[in-house]
């Protein structure tokens, strides 16, 4: 982590990353569910324009590099070294495999039912999360973990009536599986996340962090984009979109708008690992299922039952609880650093004198 930056300045960049998260997790999921509404049948395409505009990452990144150049003479293009390359690359593919395996499900569940299967990938992460990066949990952490996870199951209740018309039983078993691998390989890439930057052997700051972004989503892409070759995806676009019940124009506007949308989420993601941890982005992610609920009733005229409502008290008193948590922490650790740091200032003023 950059030493320059200042607890507030962190807590700044923490709090709009939780913002992009925020939009990115609430958005994605019903401009996906739009397109596949109105006559979108391309998988391997939604799966695409999940990662597809990796190439925004770019500007942020050319913005840093010009203002290294004007500070000194000689600056590298690209800090991201092989061994932490490949790892990304792999992180990527597995990404990719997970778009695939969430948008068969947006095809074939209702928002509503994709955001409460989501949920369960809360408990995935916390489990690799310990696995993987030795995460401590403390009471409040823990509780957090159960009051989320009883609100998803509390979800659970009302999804009985929630097959859409017309499909059939298979289908809606099948996507469900799918939604449920794709929350249990995700719950393992936000970890692997965490893991990486430990492993990595380089010094980890803000732009690498970037740099890890942009590898991450290119092979998640470059996954979908042979996988769309092969299915002739980018033959079916142009009659697609032809055959768009809301026309041809807003066709490519939803594409557009959901390539961009979806970077929101990533971003937001790998910003949150770095300036807290892998499990935070996992209850910020969990506390946003109700609000996407919501949003699925709004537009696309879903039910809200008092589960949903029960649900969403919960998701909030989770929420509140961790950050609790984290900031009572946070003054304990500062409470104990402040002695150690006078001792150190007296121990220097003495050798001075001396």
């Amino acid at each position: 982590m950059e030493a320059q930056v200042s607890n507030s300045t962190k807590m700044i960049l923490l709090v709009l990353n939780c913002l992009l998260l925020a939009i990115g997790n609430c958005g994605g999921p019903l401009i996906m569910r739009l397109y596949f509404i109105h006559g979108g049948k391309r998988i391997w395409l939604s799966s695409w324009l999940t990662t597809g505009g990796w190439p925004l990452i770019l500007i942020p990144l050319l913005i840093a590099y010009f203002h290294r150049c004007s500070s000194t003479t000689t600056t590298k293009l690209f800090f991201m070294k092989p061994r932490l390359f490949i790892y990304t690359a792999v992180v990527g593919l597995l990404t990719g495999l997970d778009d695939y395996l969430y948008a068969y499900g947006v095809a074939r569940l209702p928002v509503s039912t994709i955001a409460l299967i989501v949920a369960t990938h809360l408990a995935f992460t916390a489990g690799f999360a310990r696995l993987l990066v030795k995460q401590k949990f403390t009471s409040y952490s823990i509780n957090a973990v159960f009051l989320l996870t009883v609100g998803a199951a509390v979800l659970a209740l009302h999804t009985s009536g929630d097959r859409p018309n017309g499909e059939s039983n298979k289908e809606y078993i099948l996507g469900f599986i799918l939604t449920l691998s794709s929350a249990a390989l995700y719950g393992f890439v936000l970890p692997l996340i965490e893991l990486s930057y430990i492993k990595a052997k380089q010094a980890i700051t803000y732009t690498l962090v970037m740099e890890i972004q942009l590898v991450m989503c290119f092979f998640a892409t470059l996954l979908c984009t042979v996988a769309m070759l092969i299915n002739k995806d980018f033959e079916a676009i142009p009659r697609e979109a032809r055959e768009f019940e809301l026309g041809e124009t807003k066709y490519y506007v939803v594409v557009v708008w959901s390539a961009i949308i979806w970077q929101f989420f990533f971003v937001g993601v790998v910003g949150i690992i770095f300036y807290a941890s892998s499990l935070l982005s996992g209850i910020i992610i969990a506390v946003l299922i109700p609000v996407t609920e919501v949003l699925a009733v709004v537009f696309y005229h879903e039910k809200f039952g008092g589960e949903k409502g029960v649900a969403l008290v919960l998701s909030a008193w989770g929420f509140v609880s961790y950050f609790y948590g984290e900031i009572k922490h946070s003054k304990i650790k500062t409470s104990d650093e402040v002695p150690q740091t006078e001792m150190a200032a007296g121990n220097t003023v003495v050798s001075d004198h001396a």
